[in-house]
This record gives structure tokens, sequence and C-alpha cells, in this order.
């Protein structure tokens, strides 16, 4: 049974990380008038209230989109990022934009779609599902299934329109989810060598990094961009310190866009001692 909710953890420092780089692929995938397509492996709930049970448990929103949200001094891609945060929160009667909404990764990826790009997303927890269905009831730019998303990207590629984006983002709250991330991306990846892939996973003392960045080296995918960003001290075993994401043929000049970006970021959202921002290639081309 699975029990994660993303509405506890929505709108955190680790969503910040992912979702920009997010826009910033995104960014660069409308650059070609050609149609794309995104999977999205672990789509949640589309969109989360930040004023639920859920997010104002733990109140993770205050240490990552909260401290972006009053700011005009940010890099363009987290610019980009905040302006459809906002386009969710519109002003009040007062004139006043309050953060209450946060989006989830498919309706951050719905803002850039054009007439000839589409959505597949798939959300396997039976509460959530619902509310992503109702989310995109009616849209036909985006197909929703309650379906395991490790299955499905392998099922699902190469899309139609040979181009676009993969993102693989679950919970890791399952003992064998970096192993089924690592297959899930290497099958996709043998099927569609040309599509780019966003894979997620927590950073902190307890999981096996190392592993699973082995796993992936030697599965022979190639052209692998590691980025990892921490924002507190790695001192608790059980405690989430940073966000890594591993990206598969990212577009061009996105390491070094990436890395100005990630450091900007880690100044305003650190809190306390903690590693610097970490670019590496896993694996060439």
């Amino acid at each position: 049974m699975l029990s994660y909710r993303h509405g506890f953890h929505a709108g955190n420092f680790t969503d910040v990380h992912k979702h920009v780089a997010l826009v910033m692929i995104l960014d660069h995938l409308l650059q070609k008038d050609s149609a794309f397509c995104c999977l999205d492996t672990h789509a949640g709930a589309g969109v989360y209230d930040l004023d639920s049970r859920y997010a104002r448990k733990n109140r993770e929103f205050e240490t990552g989109i909260a401290r972006l949200w009053g700011r005009n001094d940010c890099p363009p891609p987290v610019a980009r990022y905040l302006e459809i945060v906002r386009r969710l929160n519109p002003p009040g009667t007062d004139g006043a934009q309050r953060l209450r909404f946060y989006p989830g990764s498919p309706w951050i990826a719905r803002t850039f779609l054009r007439r000839v790009d589409r959505i597949v997303a798939a959300e396997l927890h039976s509460t959530e599902a619902p509310l992503l269905q109702q989310c995109f009831a009616r849209d036909l730019q985006v197909q929703v299934h309650h379906r395991d998303g490790f299955e499905m990207l392998p099922a699902l590629v190469p899309p139609r329109e040979r181009r676009g984006l993969a993102l693989i983002d679950p919970s890791y709250e399952l003992r064998d989810e970096f192993a089924r991330a690592a297959s899930a991306l290497h099958d996709a990846w043998q099927k569609w060598p040309s599509g780019t892939y966003l894979l997620w996973y927590p950073v902190h003392r307890r999981q096996p990094i190392a592993r699973f960045h082995n796993r992936i080296k030697l599965s022979g995918v190639r052209k692998v961009l590691i980025s990892e960003m921490s924002v507190v001290p790695d001192v608790a075993p059980n405690r989430l310190s940073g966000s890594g994401l591993l990206i598969v043929n990212p577009p061009w000049q996105f390491a070094s866009e990436l890395q100005g970006v990630s450091r900007w970021l880690e100044g305003v959202l650190e809190r306390g001692e903690h590693a610097p921002p970490r670019m590496r290639w896993l694996a060439p081309e």
C-alpha cells in the first residue's frame, strides 16, 4: 500500500531545485517548432493547497518556494518558474498576491504546451490519481493514467513525436525504488536514446546513492549529468539534506546554466553549513 502524499512536501527546497530544472528543459524544447511529448511517471495530484493540513503539518514550503516568493532579483530560469507559480495565485480583491497554491510537475509542463504538444502523466496512488484526473478533466492535451509509472515509461516510448522529456520522480518510500528507477530509465533509454530524461532522487546519509550512480553508469546509458544541491548539514541519518537530479541528454549548455542557478538557489535556501552544489558528468557521450 502506497502511503506517500506529496502534499506534505509541496513547494519545499527539493521541489524548487527539480522544478526550476524542469522549466529550463521545457524552455529548450520550445526552441524548435516540432512537437514534443512530456511523460511524467509519478505526477501526483497536479496542484497542492499550501493551506491544507498536509502542507501545514511540517510547513516545508516555508523553506522552499516561500523564500523566493517576494524576490525580484532572480536569475531568468528562476523568474520563469516563479511566474508559473504566481499564475496559479492571482491577486485578491485587495490587489495583494498571496502564496497559497503550488503547481506539481504536470501543471508546470502544461503551461509550456503549444497546440501540437502533449503530456502523458501516470499516478498510482489511489487518492492522488483521481485528483490528477480531476485537475486535467476535458484537457485533450493531457492524458492521465492510474498506473505504475515505472511500467508505463518503457511501454510508451518512443512517443510519436520522437522528441521530448521523461520526468521520473518517485517517492522512494519503498526499498527497491532506486533500483526500479534505474531499470525504468535504462529500459526506456534503450528504446528512446534521443529523449531527455530528468530523474529526481533524495540526498541523505542512508540512501544508496553511490550504488545507484554506479548502476546507471554500468547500464550503458550515455550523456548523463548529475546535479546535487544541499541546503542543510547532512548529519542526521533520516533527514533529507539535499536534492539530486540525474539528467540524460541535457540540452546544449544546460550544465553550466544549471550550475549557476543552483549556486544562486543555494544562497537563498541554505539553512546552515552544507556541501556546495555538485555538478559532474556521470557518463559522457
